[in-house]
């Protein structure tokens, strides 16, 4: 048994953890905390403290900290927006060692810190200055920064929501990100954003106040008027820009995810696209995309975390098999399955959703049993697991996630897939490197739609702003 001089009182433990003591009899009565009572008193043994682990899930937040990483300075990179560092795991993977992260959600900064304890932590980069930040990654003014990677929150740019754009807080912490990158002076600023981003306004007028009783939709207004601002903040800034919308099967990922990459170079004119990997056929000699049975054929069914779907839910689910959806019910069913959902327009493929075995997985979501993006397995009455998810979006499977199972799949849902941060590391070696890639692919298709890249936008924004001005 612990004596009164090696253990901690709830008051105690309080103080040194920075929380109230109302958290702390918390943590004791959720068994978070071992505590033993003494007295009508609890106490906490000291030992609980030297335990890294139980510190992690003890804490509320993790303190920002200084890089005490051995850094190459011939090549620094900075995240930003880090997540559960899935882009930066593709940076590192091609010899990109990122030494500083910012985050401000609690669990991913465990997360973090967990897989890289050494690394610099920073929060909002709203409460930082460009000279922070260089402390923080334990860097002074005369070294050169080569890499500012980061994805500014998409939620604000989303064709699934409101599309507020900069007048969403979101938005705005997306200039700021640009605005401190900038001011940071690398060599290379990296930018992944949704697809939403190519066609988003600068300002949003909704659809209400909209048509022929209302003034007609001014420049701010109108589609990609928010990129073309990002762009313009970017070349006054003295950066070549260079962009496209790219699947992330493409280049490896097991899942069909679509995301625009902005690359910026103070140096290079002319950048150049991404190389990719795989295509869908074999075309241009390339490998086949990789499916799901590719990642997730040897995972053991008895060891999957996973949430449950509804009963109500599991009733259709048993009717349908891999790779199919709602439209596969049987037509007497499809309806009573549906409910309202059912007169609504679209196609709703994400409804009753079973993915296939032996083609990528779709879009990985923050929640796949949310009932508009279901995310079934193929074969068993459940949602795709944690390990599932790490295997799709190219996590190691011992890679520590923090957090409850929701929060889990948040982090992992929202991470850029490691192959597609490996092909862009690739790309900017290549540029510091002066290498040229064999580029055989000038009609490759890097996405489902075409005119997505910074060529095709600029003559479409071109031709709008002479059409206007012959107009008036």
């Amino acid at each position: 048994m612990e004596t009164e001089f090696e253990s901690l009182t709830v008051d105690e433990v309080a103080n040194y953890l920075r929380v109230s003591p109302q958290y702390v009899r918390s943590l004791i009565r959720t068994k978070k905390l071992p505590a033993e009572m003494r007295a009508s008193s609890w106490f906490i043994p000291k030992s609980v403290f030297e335990d890294p682990e139980i510190m992690m899930k003890i804490l509320p937040d993790v303190p920002d900290q200084i890089s005490k990483m051995n850094i190459d300075k011939s090549l620094l990179a900075l995240s930003f927006f880090s997540g559960a560092m899935g882009l930066d795991q593709g940076l590192k993977a091609a010899g990109i060692e990122v030494i500083l992260a910012s985050e401000i959600e609690p669990d991913a900064r465990k997360t973090i810190i967990s897989n890289y304890p050494e690394i610099g932590l920073i929060g909002d980069i709203n409460n930082y200055s460009a000279s922070q930040i260089r402390e923080y990654a334990n860097i002074s003014v005369k070294d050169k920064i080569h890499l500012v990677v980061g994805g500014p929150p998409c939620q604000a740019f989303s064709t699934a929501g409101k599309r507020e754009g900069f007048n969403d807080n979101r938005g705005n912490v997306f200039l700021t990100f640009i605005e401190k990158a900038i001011e940071l002076d690398p060599e290379f600023i990296v930018i992944e954003n949704v697809r939403g981003l190519l066609s988003a306004p600068l300002k949003h007028r909704p659809h209400v106040y909209r048509g022929k009783n209302f003034p007609e939709l001014n420049n701010d207004e109108k589609t990609g008027g928010a990129l073309s601002f990002v762009i313009h903040l970017l070349e006054a800034g003295g950066y070549n820009v260079s962009f496209n919308l790219y699947n992330a099967a493409n280049f490896g990922s097991p899942q069909k995810r679509e995301r625009v990459v902005i690359v910026c170079s103070k140096k290079i004119k002319k950048i150049p696209f991404l190389t990719p990997t795989h295509s869908e056929k074999g075309e241009f000699g390339l490998p086949n995309w990789r499916t799901f049975r590719d990642v997730a054929y040897d995972l053991d069914e008895s060891d999957q975390l996973a949430i449950k779907f509804p009963e109500k839910r599991l009733k259709y689910y048993r009717m349908l098999k891999e790779g199919q959806y709602w439209k596969h019910l049987p037509k007497d069913i499809q309806q009573e399955a549906m409910g309202a959902s059912y007169f609504s327009g679209g196609g709703k493929t994400g409804f009753l959703r079973r993915i296939a075995w032996d083609k990528p997985a779709p879009t990985l979501v923050t929640n796949p049993a949310m009932p508009a993006t279901d995310l079934a397995h193929p074969i068993q009455d459940r949602p795709l697991s944690i390990q599932e998810y790490k295997r799709i979006q190219e996590f190691p499977d011992d890679y520590k996630i923090f957090g409850t199972i929701l929060s889990q799949y948040k982090q992992i849902g929202n991470a850029v897939p490691r192959s597609l941060g490996y092909a862009i590391a690739k790309c900017i070696l290549n540029l510091i490197e002066g290498a040229s890639e064999k580029n055989d692919y000038k009609d490759f298709n890097f996405s489902r739609y075409k005119g997505t890249d910074h060529m095709s936008f600029k003559k479409v924004k071109s031709k709008a702003e002479n059409e206007l001005t012959l107009f008036n």
